[in-house]
């Protein structure tokens, strides 16, 4: 038997040929800095109807990749497609607009041989081209542990995470009703750290491996639409997971934030006024769907 990979690189993609192209050739260019670090890639397309297809079938590393196909739509159908196939000691995930730092591989054996397994560690995630909003970054530059029983929302991101292979034997796999896609549009990474997390899994942030995301939006409108979905996605996740104490605290921490819409507003995000009533007026309604989503089921 094949001695196992140290890493599986998981990349999902759908529709986005130009940045999926970028994106296969960083990963080529960080797997040629690290010579030491065994890796495969596994590539799922999720149903593209551009020229994904062929931009996959050119890529032709010196690594074993693993090229899926799940034709029914959502990201974290994909991700368990794609984590059936992982075989590494470390599976990693990265989105199809993100490109890989030259030292990724490396930072990231480092960032995990000083935490104990289990555990799952997000990387840094920096704006790849500045005319872009200041969205879905994670610019930290020190590591950091998620404290135990707090909502590990925002905590790390799904654009560049990571995880000891038996992480996923402990938690099971990403719930498909959530995240791009899917009915509850966002939150499957959260959702999967939520209940890493209740089964003792340790949650870190490591500075080290990083990307830099692309992601395109310049917009407000497209901002707000996105935070949006993000509040709706957390929204259903407090639905789902109702029961348990970390998420009565969760909400009463979004209701005592309101006072700060007057005393300390955001205003990072030029399209939103009152920043901390719309988080929770969406989350509210993610809330009420995820409920009439499961009657209706």
């Amino acid at each position: 038997m094949s001695e196992a990979p140290d890493v599986s690189l998981l990349v999902c993609t759908r529709d986005r040929c130009a940045s999926l192209a970028a994106t296969l050739a960083s990963i080529t260019r960080a797997a040629d800095a690290a010579p030491q670090v065994s890796i495969e890639v596994i590539l799922v397309d999720n149903g593209s109807a551009d020229a994904t297809a062929a931009v996959i079938a050119g890529w032709q590393p010196h690594f074993p990749v693993h090229r899926l196909r799940e034709t029914r739509p959502g990201l974290a159908r994909a991700r368990n497609h794609a984590l059936a196939r992982a075989s590494g000691r470390i599976v990693a995930m990265t989105d199809d607009d993100c490109l890989l730092h030259a030292d990724y591989f490396a930072a990231l054996l480092a960032a995990f041989a000083a935490v104990p397994a289990p555990a799952i560690v997000g990387g840094r995630i920096l704006l790849g081209d500045p005319a872009d909003l200041p969205v879905t970054v994670k610019l930290e530059d020190h590591p950091m542990t998620a404290v135990a029983g707090r909502f590990p929302g925002g905590f790390v991101m799904g654009a560049n995470l990571a995880f000891t292979a038996d992480v996923p034997r402990r938690v099971g796999r990403f719930d498909e009703r959530f995240g791009a896609g899917a009915p509850f549009v966002a939150a499957e990474d959260t959702d999967f750290l939520f209940r890493a997390m209740r089964c003792g899994v340790g949650l870190h942030y490591d500075h080290r491996f990083t990307v830099d995301h692309h992601h395109g939006r310049r917009h407000r409108d497209e901002e707000t639409r996105l935070l949006a979905g993000y509040g709706f996605g957390d929204g259903a996740l407090y639905a789902k997971h109702w029961r348990d104490a970390w998420i009565a605290r969760a909400l009463l921490r979004d209701i005592a934030d309101l006072w700060r819409d007057l005393a300390d507003p955001v205003t990072t995000h030029a399209g939103i006024r009152a920043f901390y009533a719309f988080r929770l007026r969406h989350k509210l309604r993610g809330f009420l769907f995820y409920w009439r989503h499961a009657l209706r089921a």
